[in-house]
């Protein structure tokens, strides 16, 4: 009977999650959903991560663990503009729609500010990278551009997803980005976010491009993307000179 009982602790511990689901208030009082990899060591430095559209912080699932093993904490973050993705269900986004609050990309800025205060204030003295998926890889840019203390930036897929602010919007909202930043898409996209790039002042700018045809967003991550490695291979080598 003791055996057993060992043999299902195990059992259990390695399909335990490896995250703790949080709760935290958005600047307007909505409550944020978040799912935490930490093991409290404040000092580390500290990724957080925001999805793309129509997803959850589900987006994550395969990737902040992958982090974690890296050496940094991660908070992947439900944003009010978003759906399931991996099961995951957003909860931010379910909550914001039961009070019929925007939902559009632009009003997720809140959430994004919310999330880097309630990080800096609970589970983090050290460096803190901003981590983006599509419409939010070009709102870190934005973000990072006017907030203090943030140590690096990686935009997957961002682009000018904010016409009705101006036909560059992103682009002429980077020109304090000093700190560290790495840009990287699917092949066909670079496009839409060349101009972002070499409008940021930063010398420690960097980005990578498959020879493949490549993901969009942070799923380019993913296992199931045939060229996931070379993305990894890239994040990999930035964030060696974040830590």
């Amino acid at each position: 009977m003791k055996t057993l009982f060992i043999f299902l602790s195990i059992a259990l511990s390695l399909f335990a999650n490896p995250y703790q689901s949080i709760e935290y208030p958005s600047l307007d009082g909505l409550t944020i959903s978040a799912y935490l990899y930490t093991d409290n060591n404040k000092s580390k430095p500290f990724i957080l991560l925001f999805h793309q559209a129509s997803y959850s912080k589900g987006e994550y699932l395969e990737i902040a663990p992958k982090l974690t093993n890296l050496g940094f904490n991660v908070m992947a973050v439900d944003l009010r503009s978003g759906d399931m993705i991996n099961f995951i269900e957003n909860e931010t986004s379910d909550r914001a729609l039961d009070k019929r609050l925007n939902t559009g990309y632009i009003s997720t800025i809140p959430d994004i500010v919310a999330s880097i205060a309630y990080v800096q204030k609970n589970f983090s003295k050290g460096k803190l990278l901003l981590w983006g998926s599509s419409y939010s890889s070009s709102l870190v840019l934005y973000i990072a551009n006017q907030t203090k203390n943030i140590s690096a930036v990686l935009s997957f897929s961002p682009g000018e997803y904010y016409k009705k602010r101006g036909e560059h919007f992103i682009q002429q909202h980077v020109n304090h980005l000093n700190m560290p930043v790495f840009i990287t898409s699917k092949k066909e996209e670079k496009e839409n976010w060349w101009d972002i790039y070499q409008a940021i002042p930063s010398k420690e700018k960097t980005f990578f491009l498959p020879k493949t045809d490549g993901v969009h967003g942070a799923k380019a991550l993913w296992e199931e993307n045939p060229s996931h490695q070379v993305y990894w291979d890239a994040v990999i080598s930035f964030l060696k000179k974040q830590k």
